[in-house]
């Protein structure tokens, strides 16, 4: 009996399932709802099988025929991946999709210059990017819905790979009628009376905090927050001093205020920029040279936010 399904509904279907909404699984995919929903009722149809329970006010629930589906449906996305990629391999050409994850917090900055290139060196390559912290990083590799992700060095789990490019000295950000503001340089102990503005983000909070802690001092944390263009104006508002790896190209807040950057005094550990990957991804010709545009790019000029 001959199936007529399609690799994309498989993959509308896929986040339906882990998304629980057509609504949230549209936004995560930048794909209409009545495309998502004419999907899943083509597969259940094809099937014979009710794949969800639909809820008005809960969104969809998977049955356990759902259940079952997706796991093979993830399977069968999986396969075809590597079927790609086992094509390029074998034809010597740097083609096919790429998806590419990045942290949000340079994601602005790095990404669009480096796929842009990357496209125009490669145009049978097809980019699609994804911003993410690091957590879900770390989640969408091992369900195979990225192909490889920029970001740094935080707590890689042993079956992923890391593919180091460049390090990135950490740095105060202050506003400029901080006490502080007027130094060449700045020790983490003279921060601790100071309140500071945490970039709360998986794994990179962690890491400024070590910081102090390597240092022999605790930070006085007053505010919290997950994104670095609020932390940026809560800074420049003399809400209190902040630590952060990337910068931007003007010393301008997001509501115009302005800032000031200031290195860390002494030997700070820094944070590795690089790439994480599945385990064996380079044997896929496409990710491979990815990686090597990566390298020889960031490490070949100075780069927007990288200096």
């Amino acid at each position: 009996m001959a199936m007529r399904y399609t690799l994309r509904q498989l993959e509308y279907f896929i986040a339906a399932g882990e998304c629980g909404s057509i609504a949230a699984a549209s936004e995560k995919l930048n794909v209409s709802s009545p495309s998502i929903s004419a999907a899943i009722t083509q597969l259940e149809a094809e099937f014979g099988l009710t794949l969800f329970v639909r809820k008005r006010a809960h969104g969809l629930t998977l049955t356990a025929n759902g259940e079952r589906l997706l796991v093979q449906s993830r399977k069968i996305i999986e396969a075809a991946v590597e079927l790609n990629n086992l094509a390029g391999t074998v034809s010597g050409l740097v083609q096919g999709p790429l998806r590419l994850g990045c942290l949000v917090t340079f994601a602005q900055i790095i990404v669009p210059g480096l796929r842009a290139d990357f496209e125009a060196a490669h145009p049978d390559v097809v980019v699609s990017q994804f911003e993410m912290n690091q957590s879900e990083v770390f989640n969408a590799l091992r369900r195979a819905e990225i192909d490889v992700a920029l970001s740094y060095d935080l707590e890689i789990p042993s079956d992923l790979e890391f593919v180091p490019i460049t390090p990135l000295p950490p740095y105060v950000l202050l506003a400029p009628d901080h006490p502080l503001a007027g130094q060449a340089a700045i020790a983490l102990e003279d921060l601790t009376s100071y309140r500071m503005v945490l970039l709360d983000l998986p794994y990179s909070s962690e890491y400024f905090i070590s910081l102090f802690t390597e240092a022999g001092v605790k930070p006085n944390i007053g505010e919290r927050t997950r994104d670095m263009a609020v932390m940026r104006s809560l800074v420049a508002n003399g809400y209190g001093y902040s630590i952060a790896n990337i910068r931007p190209l003007n010393n301008l807040a997001p509501d115009g205020r302005p800032l000031s950057y200031i290195p860390i005094e002494g030997e700070v550990r820094p944070m590795q920029l690089g790439l994480i990957m599945a385990q064996g991804a380079q044997t896929s010709i496409t990710i491979r040279t990815f990686t090597e545009h990566c390298a020889e790019t960031i490490n070949g000029r100075a780069f927007p936010g990288l200096t």
